[in-house]
């Protein structure tokens, strides 16, 4: 091995190590400071609206501030007022609905219990008292440990439902005291935005601060492509959906098409959510073909949306389809569910950074070390 050689393994150790450090450090303060790390992503997705009120409109600066943080209220509050009356409509017809279905619900399954299971259970008595002493010992034995094995497994799923019910509940207040945090953080981060840009500007060097703002640019391209790549999703969903449900005459089926398209933001269920239990409740209920139909429409509509998802990905975002597919698969596998979101995010970074040239100086460091000027 050369001297250069061992050099370029010296540094590229270097740069492999700062990496994993830097992301360790980010992360570790991320759990310290995250309130305020959200009050500047807001602030700084509000900036352009910051900009306008002070530049155009001559606001002071604490009330360009105030105004842009309560329409951003505003807009997110318009968001979930939009989403809570969806829910409370599907709640509603729910009511309305429900006892209609428990009755037929019973009916069905009290039909299924005199048709399918007293016979068989008739039949297996006979065959029970056709066996041995020790043959209806054994399989009395296996009945009963196959009854404590599922005793255990609802044992143990209850505890986690009220395990994580109580961390729910006991994780509010800290909720209710970092939304506060943000709240004031995004409020004075806007009414002094422009001292703290001039403060970060004097102590970070020329070529990173140019660095920085090709990233910031290609981030909001980035974002914007993401959140449109998920309404065209979420639109190709609800389509799909809607024809299903109207060749199947389903009642109120644009309303249920669009619920429906809304919880592809649900990770990994997405539709799963809507469809898979109403399949199961038609299979129940006794409409086996409506069953069979929602099952298919479901499967129909997974692969649908797994097949689009990375290209559409790909061109919202100017993306590699298949660095999508990897990168979501990769994901999944290190992070499980969310996963999915990690994974692309992921790659967006990297993808910036091969863009705006950082990977290039990182790999001219490694070969050839700091530049002399």
């Amino acid at each position: 091995m050369t001297k250069e050689q061992a050099w370029t393994i010296g540094r590229a150790i270097i740069v492999i190590s700062s990496t994993i450090l830097i992301f360790w450090l980010v992360a570790y303060l991320f759990t310290l400071t995250y309130p305020f790390v959200i009050a500047a992503i807001i602030a700084w997705s509000l900036s352009p609206l910051l900009k306008y009120l002070k530049i155009k409109l001559r606001f002071p600066s604490s009330l360009a501030s105030l105004t842009a943080l309560l329409v951003g209220i505003s807009l997110l509050g318009g968001i979930i007022t939009g989403l809570t009356f969806l829910i409370i409509y599907g709640v509603q017809q729910l009511a309305l609905h429900l006892p209609e279905w428990i009755e037929q619900g019973a009916a069905q399954l009290q039909l299924t219990f005199n048709q399918t299971i007293w016979p068989l259970w008739t039949e297996m008595t006979g065959l029970l008292n056709n066996l041995s002493a020790d043959q209806q010992q054994t399989m009395q034995q296996g009945i009963t440990q196959l009854g404590n094995q599922l005793g255990n497994i609802l044992g143990n799923l209850g505890t986690a439902i009220a395990d994580g019910l109580g961390n729910f509940f006991s994780a509010i207040p800290t909720f209710l005291i970092a939304t506060i945090f943000v709240l004031l953080a995004v409020y004075f981060i806007g009414k002094d935005i422009g001292s703290i840009k001039i403060g970060i500007q004097k102590r970070i060097p020329t070529f990173i601060q140019a660095k920085f703002v090709l990233f910031i640019h290609e981030v909001r391209v980035r974002v914007f492509g993401f959140v449109r790549a998920q309404f065209i999703l979420m639109f190709i969903t609800s389509i799909l959906v809607y024809i299903g449900l109207l060749i199947l005459g389903t009642e109120n089926a644009l309303m249920m098409a669009i619920i429906t398209g809304l919880a592809e933001i649900i990770p990994y269920l997405g539709t799963g959510t809507i469809l898979i239990p109403w399949a199961i409740y038609s299979f129940i209920t006794g409409e086996i073909f409506m069953g069979v139909a929602l099952t298919i429409l479901y499967i129909v509509v997974v692969i649908v949306r797994q097949s689009l998802e990375p290209k559409v990905l790909s061109v919202s975002m100017n993306l590699n389809a298949i660095g999508v597919l990897f990168s979501l698969f990769v994901g999944l596998q290190l992070f499980g569910v969310v996963g999915l979101i990690i994974g692309p995010a992921l790659l967006v970074v990297l993808t910036i950074l091969n863009d705006i040239g950082v990977v290039a100086d990182i790999e001219e460091f490694i070969y050839n070390g700091l530049k002399k000027e």
